[in-house]
């Protein structure tokens, strides 16, 4: 066991950052040593104030808009990068926190499985995290755990896998502006229309990370490129989130769908039609794995994780796992399975 504290910092303090925050203060054997977040409201402020729960006797962490001003050539053991969906956009800041010798664990989506979509990318990340003996993880509820690492762990129980689906049916409520406007939450259907030809519209973004993580996993080689489509979800009532509002006659949200091929034949399915507050019109959430095989396996869970706080969860609990790893990149099928941290988090970090 360590002596010292796990040392945090957290690089964007919306929704996930302040909810990790917040979970954070309530653990044994860390400290957040930093914040950096650029909304002028958040910026000079005590992350204590911002997130409602009393200093005590630790130590004031003011939000800083600067990250230069944050983080210095080894200032922390890990940093949690809550800002981006996409590699490309986070690479800049994955380099920076890289090349100061602290591990991070980014919630961008892109980043579970990053030679999905960009190979080079990820390779270059790995480079940078060997030559600077640190180590780099994506991982988030989903993708990072129910539609892709919880699937692969149910197959462990099949001899055999002829197809596997993942169905996802969530909230969109407890997520931030940037989650709302990749959704297309609150517009009406002309501009959903539009957007969506247009490509501004990203929808979920983690097939092509989820269905290529499975079949690496298990073995398959997809024939293709996996295929994706993107329906909206229309509102018939007014439904209102903390960042966002729906008129009704205008998008609620998206229903999802992807598709990887493997042999000429349909083998891994996902579908997953997300909304601001569902129930409203009588949609119950949940999460399903179906696989056809030796066994057949069929699970359900109603209702859904909740995908704000699984998300904090996921990168909270793998904090020891990335400080534990060899140097490098790494998704969630290279490390020990996620788990609850309810001791102290020291004790799980290898000397």
């Amino acid at each position: 066991m360590r002596h010292e504290n796990v040392r945090v910092v957290i690089w964007g303090f919306g929704a996930m950052g302040s909810g990790m925050a917040e979970v954070l203060m309530r653990k044994k054997g860390v400290d957040i040593v930093g914040v950096c977040d650029i909304h002028p409201e958040r910026v000079g402020k005590s992350i204590f104030d911002l997130v409602g729960v009393p200093r005590n006797d630790r130590k004031d962490v003011l939000v800083q808009g600067d990250i230069n001003k944050v983080i210095s050539k080894g200032s922390a053991d890990v940093l949690l990068l809550a800002t981006d969906s996409f590699t490309r956009k986070t690479f800049d800041k994955l380099k920076l926190i890289i090349e100061l010798g602290i591990n991070v664990i980014s919630t961008a989506e892109e980043m579970s499985y990053p030679k999905a979509n960009e190979p080079e990318l990820a390779a270059e990340i790995d480079r940078l995290a060997k030559a600077n003996g640190v180590s780099v993880l994506g991982t988030g509820i989903n993708p990072g755990l129910i539609m892709d690492l919880l699937v692969i762990l149910m197959t462990g129980a099949c001899t055999d896998v002829e197809y596997v689906k993942a169905e996802r049916v969530n909230s969109l409520s407890p997520f931030g502006p940037a989650v709302m406007e990749e959704q297309g939450v609150g517009i009406t259907l002309e501009e959903f229309k539009k957007q969506s030809a247009s490509g501004h519209l990203a929808g979920h973004v983690g097939f092509n990370e989820s269905i290529n993580m499975i079949c690496d996993a298990i073995g398959w080689k997809l024939d293709k490129a996996v295929e994706q489509t993107m329906d909206p979800i229309v509102s018939n009532v007014l439904r209102k989130t903390k960042y966002a509002e729906v008129l009704p006659g205008n998008v609620a949200g998206c229903t999802m769908k992807g598709f990887g091929t493997v042999g000429g034949k349909l083998a891994v399915e996902m579908v997953h039609p997300q909304q601001v507050e569902p129930q409203l019109e009588g949609t119950d959430t949940g999460d399903y794995v179906v696989i056809k095989g030796t066994p057949n396996i069929n699970m359900a869970n109603k209702p859904e994780v909740p995908g704000g706080i699984g998300t904090i969860a996921m990168c909270i609990n793998m904090i020891p796992q990335i400080i534990n790893a060899r140097p490098g990149l790494h998704t969630m099928i290279d490390l020990p399975v996620p788990r609850a941290i309810m001791g102290d988090m020291r004790e799980q970090i290898h000397d």
